[in-house]
């Protein structure tokens, strides 16, 4: 049996640290980190790069001369097959690694254990399972992707504490703080696309752009993002988003999901990707909207949009997480919901487990999955 040392998780922990700062330019890949160690030192850390780039495993050995003998601690298996880089498993065979740790298996077929088994053919000790839940939450999207055709779907909300999201009106900047707001940005450069409705862009004239700011991202981490720009896209049925919105301006390329592409205006500009969906129980098939982006490789899918659109979503149960932020105001009962979604029973509506909760500035940062879920 593999030989477990008490420093491996230690290690992993900060192999899964490194990885978190992919999520800005790696999908349709998913967001692995390494670390290569030798006598309990850090030798080098490494990432995913933009498709076609180095691999985590790839970027940490090219950070150091010398790897022979080193543990290396990796939170996805190494690939196994030639893709737009070569293996990662022979890179690790050449450089004479002695050990390699590895949090979870990858899913896809293309490696799924093959990885493993050329590892220790080399002669190579490997351990697999150290953090593997925390890996495999971390790589949620990317492995949702491989199984049902799209990864996971956020849904971001900014609320009162009663549970509302904007005044009868309309009005709702700012119910949340500048903290909340700022972080809302992290969590858009994390993303790999911003979805959200025309009736948004109708009420708010959004651009779901990434504007890098004071947050839990450094200097590099903005780098890396504004690299590689969130994908936009907006769910229009009847085709009436104007062609001089602020979510189809600039070089951001935007889908624009309707029932007849033909209908939006032809002085959209080029960045713009009409892109025809059936109609389903009144609306946009959402599912064959999500598995459109998930054919555009998206990991990682943000929703930010009003309470017709997120309710649909939760009437349908194709909400992975939620995202609120609660705001420490209270807005009134004629004020507008979190959602539509109505409910027949307490029996049909859907339960959450809360994951985490963080006071960001003034406002509360709740993330809920469901609780059937992992």
């Amino acid at each position: 049996m593999a030989r477990v040392t008490s420093t491996d998780q230690r290690w992993m922990t900060l192999a899964l640290e490194v990885g978190r700062r992919a999520r800005v330019w790696s999908a349709p890949n998913p967001a692995v980190g390494c670390a290569i160690v030798r006598d309990d030192a850090l030798l080098s850390s490494g990432f995913t790069h933009p498709v076609g780039q180095a691999h985590a495993e790839v970027h940490a050995l090219s950070q150091t001369p010398d790897a022979v003998g080193a543990t290396v601690y990796v939170t996805l298996e190494p690939c196994h097959h030639t893709g737009r880089t070569p293996p990662c498993v022979d890179a690790l065979i050449d450089a004479k690694v002695a050990r390699v740790v590895i949090a979870c298996i990858d899913p896809d077929p293309r490696v799924a254990g093959k990885g493993i088994e050329r590892l220790k053919a080399a002669g190579i000790e490997v351990v697999q399972g150290v953090c593997e839940s925390e890996a495999q939450q971390d790589l949620r999207g990317f492995f949702l992707r491989l199984q049902r055709g799209w990864g996971r779907v956020t849904v971001k909300m900014g609320a009162s504490a009663d549970g509302r999201t904007a005044m009868a009106s309309g009005e709702s900047q700012w119910v949340t703080g500048v903290g909340a707001r700022a972080d809302v940005q992290a969590w858009r450069a994390s993303s790999d696309v911003i979805v959200t409705g025309s009736g948004t862009v109708a009420a708010d004239d959004c651009a779901l752009t990434v504007r890098p700011c004071d947050n839990r991202f450094d200097g590099d981490d903005w780098s890396r993002a504004l690299t590689a720009p969130s994908l936009r896209a907006v769910i229009d049925s009847r085709g009436v988003t104007p062609p001089l919105a602020n979510v189809v301006s600039g070089d951001v390329p935007t889908l624009i999901f309707t029932e007849d592409a033909t209908s939006l205006d032809v002085a959209m500009s080029s960045n713009v990707t009409q892109v025809k969906v059936p109609t389903d129980d009144g609306g946009l098939d959402l599912r064959q909207i999500l598995l459109a982006l998930g054919e555009r490789g998206a990991n990682e899918i943000l929703i930010e949009a009003g309470p017709t659109l997120v309710g649909a979503l939760e009437r349908q149960n194709l909400i992975d997480q939620w995202l609120i932020y609660m705001a420490p105001v209270m807005l009134g009962p004629d004020a507008r919901p979190l959602h539509s979604a109505h409910f027949s029973s307490l029996a049909h509506a859907h339960r959450y487990a809360i994951v985490s909760h963080d006071m960001i500035g003034d406002d509360l940062r709740i993330i809920m999955r469901p609780a059937t879920g992992d």
